[in-house]
């Protein structure tokens, strides 16, 4: 699509609009200002002046396929004028046809899929569904973790959104593994591999087995760090479900659908959850959707026993129909495969380069297009260049630089996320590593190391 004019008056409108009538979540109201935007296409937006952003932070990480792919506008008019709603207890082809193409990207061993209207009330329903299951309450998840913000996903989530929200009873938390800031004191990520198991054995057992009915991870952390599980920890994990009878939930919400360069993250390893939650990249966020992908033996206990549990708009016929030609655009045009090479040829060696030359960057963590930069001001003691649940002055000068320059980061308390569309090209990877290279430089004073 042609970018249309600058129309810096209706702008202003939008603006005046938003502040006059939109409540903002997990805003001071009176202390935003959202940034009225026109329009989008691949991996740019642009606002009413007519100045073109670069999107490093796939929105929250869900434009896979970036802004306004054609075939995924054309299969929702498509549906619109075909059958544009419809109640979840009827059959419908866009809903079985989507249902179908994820469950078959998923593994042999999952064939139904529970639709939601994104990934917190698919982590609710998947909470509900491990309990029903086992009759057991408790679930065990990261201190580093977000799940969404309903009632027990949020109670579920690790950071500090928790913490006015905690509702809901029977959440339990652990650490995970983090080898640059490791809470076992390992040596390595094989040693933190194995702390981190004895440690979340020990709260099986502390918690008490029997009262246990899931452990409700991201498989990759995402918010929380682009925390990518050392070998071994999610087959021991697996292996820990299995011996004490507790259902493993991965939440794929945010790493799922190309994000991590595979279908779903957990095909990295040699593992399979019981139940895996998905939203976001399912359909690039056009139309919200979410869901929770059912493994056969779960699926089962509700052949003649009731599931309590639905939504009105279950799998509505517009969001699936996104998610069918969503799933075929990343097959046809091997948008997965392209992640994961932009990631393993670009993005990490063009990210690593920029840790070399700037020593405010204390860790590159990342694969496919999923990436986080830890930000420190001294390397040795690896003090964070802000605090947990806050930000800092530099951290808010590296953001102001970069949108000045026309790139869209996703900062986190003291961590950059580089998180662009699956389908980010070369050229546009390397523009916003230049931006984010002067925006370093930019805020170089901060670094207080002896070594700097």
């Amino acid at each position: 699509m042609t970018q249309p004019p600058a129309d810096p008056a209706r702008g202003s409108e939008v603006f005046a609009l938003d502040r006059a009538h939109v409540f903002h979540s997990w805003s001071a109201q009176a202390a935003i200002s959202p940034l009225p935007i026109q329009g989008g296409e691949g991996s740019y937006f642009w606002d009413f002046d007519g100045k073109r952003y670069l999107d490093f932070t796939s929105q929250l990480i869900f434009t896979n396929i970036g802004f306004q792919h054609p075939k995924v506008i054309k299969a929702i008019q498509d549906q619109a004028e075909l059958l544009v709603t419809i109640a979840p207890q009827a059959a419908n082809e866009a809903r079985g046809q989507a249902a179908k193409r994820i469950s078959d990207r998923a593994g042999k061993n999952h064939n139904k899929v529970f639709f939601t209207n994104g990934g917190a009330d698919a982590n609710e329903n998947a909470i509900r569904m491990a309990r029903m299951h086992t009759g057991r309450n408790k679930v065990l998840s990261f201190y580093r973790s977000y799940h969404g913000n309903t009632t027990s996903a949020i109670a579920a989530t690790g950071d500090p959104r928790r913490w006015p929200n905690e509702y809901a009873a029977g959440h339990v938390h652990f650490f995970g593994p983090y080898q640059y800031r490791s809470a076992f004191w390992s040596k390595d990520e094989a040693e933190e591999s194995a702390r981190a198991l004895e440690h979340l054995e020990s709260v099986i057992n502390f918690e008490g087995p029997n009262t246990i009915a899931a452990i409700l991870i991201e498989t990759i952390v995402g918010t929380a760090g682009v925390l990518i599980p050392p070998a071994g920890y999610l087959e021991g994990l697996r292996a820990l479900c299995d011996k004490y009878g507790i259902i493993w939930i991965a939440d794929e919400v945010m790493c799922g659908f190309g994000r991590a360069g595979k279908w779903f993250a957990f095909q990295h390893w040699n593992v399979e959850p019981d139940l895996i939650v998905f939203a976001k990249g399912v359909n690039s966020g056009y139309v919200p959707l979410g869901g929770v992908i059912i493994s056969d033996t779960i699926a089962a206990t509700f052949n003649d026993r009731q599931f309590v549990g639905g939504l009105t708009y279950s799998g509505h016929p517009l969001a699936t129909a996104a998610a069918v030609a969503t799933i075929d655009v990343m097959a046809e045009e091997k948008i997965i495969e392209h992640a994961a090479e932009i990631g393993e040829k670009v993005i990490g060696p063009g990210l690593r380069a920029l840790m070399a030359k700037h020593k405010i960057i204390g860790e590159v963590r990342g694969t496919g297009v999923f990436w986080a930069l830890d930000l420190v001001t001294d390397r040795a003691t690896k003090a964070p260049l802000a605090p947990y649940g806050g930000t800092s002055p530099a951290m808010t000068e590296f953001v102001n630089f970069c949108k000045g320059a026309g790139l869209l980061p996703f900062a986190n308390f003291n961590r950059i996320h580089v998180c662009p569309p699956c389908t980010v090209s070369e050229a546009e990877i390397n523009e916003g590593l230049a931006i984010m290279d002067k925006a370093f430089e930019s805020i170089a004073h901060y670094y207080v190391g002896s070594d700097k």
